[in-house]
């Protein structure tokens, strides 16, 4: 086991080295927040270390909690040492010097990720609630903002009451491109079939998206929204770059994980953390995205050249 793990460490510096050599520049350092999730968090914090770390782009620290309902008093990340917070967190509250770092670190510009279920939590906090653009569950409903959903070529705000956040089944399903030139999306088809995942729909919030770059029709037949729901998407919220992914329903393991292997999701992860950190995407469309009609799996969580 050991052999393994250093030669896994090996393949990691040596990607980062050669990546860093050809741009000139060092790692960007982002930071998973986890620790506390409805969803299988103890898979997808070690699964985006492996995405992001292995593309050569960044380096990969974890923030993680203690258990729910434990003491939450020592809390407190350093956010400002890094270049990217990717949320991956949905739990008990944090203490307010934590929500207040994360606050400043946005406010000064910070780049940060909203991944999957870390939408549904602190629904009762404003300021992150609008950090998010959209949530759902944790008792969310007409006051936390309206429907947004995408209809007749625009965003549509239905304030229409009822609870935020549902999902039918899970099953492949396509991606529908929004805002085409946006650089996370640049150069990236404009539909495209991920692999087998939940879609979120009926989110509600304030509904402050900046640009929206994939929706995805919620089929009534596998008990969705009937609606084509926006899950891929920035957040305008002052300074900072937000990108916001609803995708990527961690599996059971980190070999056992269908939508998190999904090269549509991965692509897109990476391209939205350099955005996010930089306000630019360097990096080429890969050779192995999916089309519109074939699912493209990367089981090894790399780019297959």
């Amino acid at each position: 086991m050991k052999r393994i793990v250093s030669g896994s460490i090996l393949l990691i510096c040596a990607a980062m080295f050669f990546a860093c050599a050809s741009t000139g520049r060092q790692p960007l350092k982002a930071l998973v927040v986890t620790g506390q999730n409805n969803h299988n968090w103890q898979v997808s914090h070690v699964v985006f270390k492996q995405i992001l770390e292995n593309s050569g782009l960044f380096t990969v620290d974890f923030a993680i909690s203690p258990g729910k309902g434990e003491d939450m008093s020592g809390f407190v990340p350093d956010f400002k040492s890094y270049d990217l917070l990717l949320l991956d967190y949905n739990g008990d509250a944090w203490p307010e010097e934590t929500n207040r770092r994360l606050l400043e670190f946005a406010g000064k510009g910070g780049g940060i990720i909203v991944y999957h279920a870390a939408d549904n939590a602190f629904s009762q906090w404003p300021e992150y609630n609008q950090l998010c653009a959209l949530g759902g569950w944790e008792n969310r409903n007409e006051k936390s903002g309206p429907y947004v959903y995408w209809k007749d070529g625009q965003l549509v705000k239905d304030t229409s009451p009822g609870s935020g956040g549902s999902h039918g089944r899970q099953h492949e399903y396509k991606l529908n491109g929004r805002t085409p030139e946006h650089p996370v999306v640049k150069g990236l088809p404009t539909q495209w079939l991920h692999a087998q995942d939940e879609l979120y729909d009926r989110m509600r919030g304030p509904g402050n998206i900046g640009a929206l770059l994939y929706t995805a029709y919620s089929d009534t037949a596998t008990r969705g929204s009937g609606r084509e729901e926006p899950l891929i998407f920035t957040v305008d919220f002052g300074k900072a770059r937000i990108f916001h992914t609803m995708l990527g329903h961690a599996g059971a393991s980190v070999e056992d994980n269908t939508a998190m292997q999904c090269a549509g999701f991965q692509t897109l992860l990476l391209r939205g953390a350099e955005w996010a950190a930089t306000g630019k995407v360097t990096q080429p469309v890969p050779a192995d995205f999916p089309t519109a009609t074939q699912v493209s799996m990367r089981k090894d969580y790399r780019e297959k050249k």
